[in-house]
């Protein structure tokens, strides 16, 4: 298939999906995804969404951020996100999210590494109800299709400048789709880990083909690890245990039932001294206790947790659950400014697989799904104001590259891994320079 196009996003999560629905209905845009439009790790986010609930909050709230980050972040790309935070909570409502709220208000709940409760949720399936309620509303549009089971492989680009995407039907067949831009929102790499959250599809690909294209990337190596997923010895995708569970009261305790840490510690720190603890106990788990919530309420504010426990065989009204630190989230990507533009023309990046350097090198519990949906709407309102045409004449694409996906696929993965490896090395020696 040959397709021409105003704008293509790659991608499905919450940031495609805000992007698309700020962008004027006169641009006809093409959204693409690797698998099902719901198989994002935005649709998994349990614990909530960040918002800055008054004047009075704002500096803590930077605090907390900065902290968690162990003060690499970039000041101006968390003043932007923390200030914008109240607007996208409104445009969100606007499009039809509910909130928790008590007695008419609205429940903030607090996690680790937070000094406040500013922390907004819906039960623990917080992003899937904010995504889910933004793809019923996508649907709506009719200036936006969807293509599902399409592969991106490559851009189609030259001299810089970015003019459609190479993708790969379920089919295996190679098609090309010309636009005047491109808005990466492929979600993390979990999948390149033995043990993720991610789903396992997220394997990073826009990072190998910024690599091949000369894209500048940031902070590849800043790859979170999250302290309390179920443990299991199935293969497959780990399950969260939200951090809003420790945040309402679930303590966490070793092999001789004994407490051994603060359960609200930002994430690194928390799950080195789970490993330290699994070490000294000569065990992969640690125990998690939520029976001091109560059963009701653990029911009433953690249905999702409760229920998957239950399936595993853990009734977590009345007993602990094994708990274990998993690759979770990807604070680095490719390198955006504050309008979320790359280095390359023509070609933007949002979400997860962007880097902004707004959550520094360990990403503050429920900015996430903020900070996704904060420049994914400068990434729509920088190209609104500034569109421009692209190349009507495109670049040569030699589809023989692509004759071989499963060694691309192959090829893709070692390049990022590598790069991964490189980038350690050169954060390690400025670290030890500075």
């Amino acid at each position: 298939m040959n397709k021409r196009i105003d704008i293509i996003v790659v991608g499905t999560g919450a940031s495609g999906l805000f992007y698309a629905l700020n962008m004027p209905a006169n641009k006809q845009i093409l959204m693409i995804t690797k698998t099902t439009v719901d198989a994002s790790d935005s649709y998994l986010a349990q614990g909530g969404i960040c918002v800055l609930k008054g004047e009075a909050d704002y500096s803590s709230f930077f605090e907390d951020t900065l902290k968690a980050g162990h003060y690499e972040n970039d000041k101006a790309s968390v003043d932007v996100m923390i200030r914008t935070s109240p607007e996208i909570i409104e445009d969100l409502i606007s499009l039809g999210v509910e909130f928790e709220k008590k007695n008419g208000e609205f429940a903030f709940t607090k996690e680790g590494a937070h000094s406040k409760a500013r922390i907004l949720y819906h039960e623990d399936m917080t992003g899937k109800e904010i995504t889910g309620k933004l793809l019923a509303q996508i649907k709506k549009r009719k200036n936006i299709t969807i293509l599902e089971e399409m592969t991106m492989v490559d851009l189609i680009c030259e001299d810089n400048m970015c003019s459609g995407v190479v993708a790969c039907d379920r089919k295996g067949y190679i098609n090309l789709f010309e636009s005047d831009y491109v808005i990466l929102a492929s979600g993390g790499l979990g999948g390149l880990f033995d043990s993720s959250t991610n789903f396992r599809h997220l394997t990073g690909d826009a990072l190998a083909i910024a690599l091949k294209r000369k894209i500048e990337l940031e902070n590849i190596s800043y790859i979170q690890i999250h302290p309390t997923t179920l443990y299991s010895q199935k293969p497959g995708r780990r399950f969260l245990i939200s951090e809003s569970v420790r945040g309402e009261g679930a303590v966490l305790y070793n092999r001789k039932m004994e407490r051994f840490v603060d359960e609200l510690l930002p994430r690194d720190l928390l799950t080195m001294a789970i490993r330290e603890q699994m070490e000294k106990d000569e065990s992969n788990f640690v125990w998690l206790s939520m029976k001091a919530m109560g059963s009701e309420n653990i029911k009433t504010r953690f249905p999702n947790i409760y229920q998957h426990c239950l399936e595993e065989g853990y009734d977590v009204t009345k007993e602990c659950i094994p708990v274990t630190p998993a690759q979770h989230y990807f604070m680095g990507g490719i390198k955006v400014d504050l309008d979320s533009k790359t280095s390359m023309k023509h070609l933007y990046a949002i979400g997860e697989i962007s880097c902004n350097r707004v959550h520094g090198a360990n990403r503050l519990a429920s900015n996430s799904l903020l900070e996704s949906l904060v420049f994914a709407k400068r990434a729509a309102t920088h190209i609104s104001k500034n569109y421009e045409s692209g190349k009507q004449n495109k670049p040569y694409v030699n589809t023989n590259e692509f004759k071989d996906l499963e060694q691309l696929k192959i090829d893709y993965k070692k390049s990022i891994l590598a790069e991964i490896e490189r980038s350690k090395v050169i954060e390690l020696f400025n670290h030890t320079k500075a």
